[in-house]
């Protein structure tokens, strides 16, 4: 982190330096007004009809902003195709198509940005709302972008200096109903956008509190339809507060154009998971058998830094970009569990205390450059080509604490006094480094022809991976994984008249491997009672993906499309069996991963937009969007699904104005489709309920908007069932360990915000 700082420090005195000799020349044009974007506009927002050949969904932030979303994550759950599997009021990584997020490519300004899991996801609510400028659902991949888009790509474009001409502030409340009287919270943000010195600068900030609270409820049986083992009560409890800053500056340099641009995000965040388990399913004093007090403190802080230069030279137009970006996440979870059946006297008579530990730290760093070159050949051709650099080293460091236990049978009385814990050790395959260089040139040509636009590149992706684990004994293990793909692309867009247009894209994308898949450390009883060690030798999964798209203009801001999709995936990396005897004995083995097999990906994605003008109400905006999705794959079982994918994707919604009494309102309503996920040993089946939510905005003065809105107003629910099996071999044979059926719901959550522009 310090080094980028210091970048950024370094970057921006020289940009003021080299731009005094522009200072007599012409101000940039005026950006937008921020008035804009507080005021009842009287006209529904619509989805945005791009002029890119790669088929892109836009919406500005105006679209998602009268329903008041929180973060990224809350504004994407309305677009097509976006799917979540997070917990109930949590929309973080994004699913796109239903698949697991790293087959989705998030990038902000369209570049890329790390993220601290080990599949290289970003969470997206990790990102306020407030801060974006637009979002863009890019459902194919060009050569001048990073290949890790199987799914497609989401980029999140930040406001940047010539978005706005002054400022405004934003303040509100929030309530959450988890308690007689409900939790309040606050969120607060300041964006302002203006001329300074030779350029523009645009600066923001936001502080919002975090509350999700969720009751759970589960049932175990010894096999579905059989006797019930016991049941647990549990509350979840998630609670802190996000803080952000982006700046941004724009200013003419030697003749081109110089963007200095930061972000700067920290989440602050607690969990509180407590738990009563009963036996047999009797919920009563003498049949509980377990209390549980689970908490983990989360302080997690990104930084992004990010300077670009822009200029004519060479017969042609030449960008050069710098960038810094980093994570750094600590995690301590603490568990305490006092068990009280271990004998015949029940509660509340202790009869065992257990406290664990565990300290989880990731530090992430990634320095990236790229020399990018466009030349016009004349007759509506232009050729692009360039080099994309990323260097990337990841410091793991997850220790856990000596489990302390506390033994008291049939000793009723005060536990005694709990030591402190002792020094923390590094757990197996936690301590390491992770070390990832990637050199990615490529060329692409675009042209137009009448009512013909179309481009075509390739790209070459270079990945050179070392893994070092610190943990291996006798000594430290160093891993190294290389590989190299060529990944073609193409996309076309035909205008059949000045409403309709055809889109067609096919692409070569990957996915890369799972950290921890590459790290070739042993951990014992991983899936059931066998093992799972990975390997080294791991291949990324590559994809043959085509999208076939309609799309037309209704009246003057209306849109209607639809687009197929299919994707043909190879080298996929699934569970095999080495064969080799597990740490549990007889009857278990050692599992791993390799690149085995293939799989299909296909859909259809249906989305409206548009005013009933031509119903005589254009001041009525209503918006539809449904996705039907559907893969095929074969495991050690048989046929399936991609783990996890939805069935579907459901939004619709509309929004009212009245100008007359600059008064506004609305309602939009989400529905995601059941997922099914098959690993070894174990089988769940999610379900979630119906999203809705309302939004009632009413300009108090010129400068002022007042706003109301209300989410999860059904007090959806998450459902879980959970085949669980103690080997493959019962897996197979569907031997149940445990059969379990889980329910997460939570109340509605209303916000009154008021935006105040100058």
């Amino acid at each position: 982190m310090k080094l980028g700082l210091l970048l950024g420090a370094a970057v921006a005195p020289l940009a003021f330096a080299l731009a005094a000799p522009a200072m007599a020349q012409d101000a940039p044009a005026a950006p937008t007004t921020s008035l804009e974007e507080v005021i009842v506009t009287g006209e529904p927002v619509m989805r945005n009809r791009t002029d890119d050949v790669v088929p892109t969904l836009s919406y500005d932030l105006e679209y998602f902003q009268r329903f008041e979303p929180l973060t990224v994550g809350d504004a994407l759950k309305r677009v097509p195709s976006v799917a979540f599997l997070s917990d109930m009021l949590e929309y973080d990584g994004v699913r796109l198509r239903g698949l697991d997020s790293a087959y989705t490519q998030i990038l902000i300004d369209g570049e890329r940005v790390p993220g601290a899991g080990l599949d290289r996801s970003f969470f997206v609510d990790r990102i306020p709302a407030e801060l974006i400028d637009r979002v863009e659902v890019v459902r194919s991949s060009s050569a001048n972008r990073s290949g890790d888009a199987v799914a497609g790509s989401i980029n999140i474009v930040l406001r940047d200096a010539l978005a706005l001409d002054g400022g405004y502030i934003r303040a509100g409340a929030l309530h959450w109903e988890d308690s007689e009287y409900g939790q309040w919270g606050g969120t607060f943000g300041a964006v302002w956008g203006g001329q300074v010195g030779p350029g523009r600068l645009l600066i923001g900030g936001n502080m919002q509190d975090r509350r999700n609270p969720k009751d759970k409820y589960s049932v175990r049986y010894d096999e579905p339809g059989g006797t019930i083992q016991n049941t647990e009560i549990q509350t979840d409890v998630r609670d802190g507060t996000d803080y952000s800053f982006n700046a941004d500056y724009t200013v003419d340099v030697l003749g081109g154009e110089l963007r200095l641009s930061g972000l700067f995000v920290r989440t602050d965040r607690y969990q509180d998971e407590d738990s009563l388990e009963y036996e047999d399913g009797i919920e009563d004093a003498a049949h509980l058998s377990v209390v549980n007090d689970n908490d983990l403190d989360i302080l997690t802080d990104n930084l992004s830094l990010n300077a670009r230069y822009r200029r004519e030279m060479f017969g042609g137009e030449t960008t050069f970009k710098l960038g810094y970006a980093s994570i750094d996440d600590d995690q301590y979870e603490f568990e305490g569990e006092s068990e009280y059946l271990r004998d015949a006297i029940t509660f509340p008579d202790e009869d065992r205390y257990t406290l664990d530990a565990t300290d989880s730290q990731i530090q992430d760093e990634e320095y990236s450059a790229a020399i990018e070159h466009k030349i016009d050949l004349g007759n509506d051709l232009e050729l692009e080509f360039g080099v994309q650099w990323n260097d990337k080293t990841r410091d793991t460091n997850i220790t856990e604490a000596p489990r302390i236990r506390f033994n008291v049978p049939n000793a009723p009385g005060v536990r005694p006094t709990v030591p402190a814990f002792g020094a923390f050790t590094p757990v197996l395959g936690g301590l390491g480094t992770i070390e990832e260089t990637r050199l990615d040139p490529y060329i692409m040509l675009s042209g137009e022809n009448g009512p013909l636009k179309w481009e075509a590149g390739l790209r070459y992706e270079s990945t050179e991976t070392t893994i070092t684990d610190l943990t291996a004994a006798p000594a430290d293990q160093v891993t190294d994984n290389d590989y190299g793909e060529f990944l073609p692309s193409a996309s076309l867009r035909f205008r059949l008249n000045e409403t309709d247009r055809i889109t067609f894209s096919a692409a070569r994308t990957v996915r890369r491997p799972n950290f921890n898949q590459l790290s070739p450390v042993t951990l014992e009883e991983e899936f059931g009672d066998s093992d799972f060690m990975g390997n080294p030798n791991l291949e990324p999964e590559t994809a043959i993906g085509f999208d076939l798209g309609f799309e037309r203009r209704l009246g003057r801001r209306g849109v209607v499309g639809i687009n197929a999709f299919y994707r043909d995936v190879d080298n996929l990396i699934e569970e095999t069996n080495t064969g080799a005897e597990g740490s549990a004995g007889p009857g278990t083995f050692i599992y791993t991963v390799d690149n085995v097999g293939s799989g299909k990906v296909y859909g259809l994605e249906f989305d409206l937009s548009t005013p009933l003008d031509f119903v005589g109400l254009p001041s009525t905006g209503v918006f539809l969007n449904y996705s039907w999705l559907d893969s095929e794959i074969t495991d050690f079982i048989g046929e399936r699904r991609f783990n996890s994918q939805s069935d579907y994707v459901l939004n619709l919604g509309f929004t009212h104005d009245i100008p007359t009494w600059d008064l506004a309102f609305g309602a939009t309503y989400r529905e995601q489709g059941d997922a099914y996920s098959r690993v070894l040993a174990e089988e769940v089946r999610t379900t979630y309920g119906g999203d809705l939510e309302i939004f009632v905005e009413k300009q108090v003065s010129s400068n002022v908007v007042l706003r109301f809105t209300g989410s999860n107003l059904l007090d959806s629910s998450k459902d879980e069932v959970f085949d669980k099996f103690g080997s493959i071999a019962d897996q197979i044979s569907r031997d149940y360990d445990e059969y379990e059926i889980e329910t997460e719901s939570s109340g509605p959550v209303y916000q009154l915000v008021m935006r105040v522009a100058f």
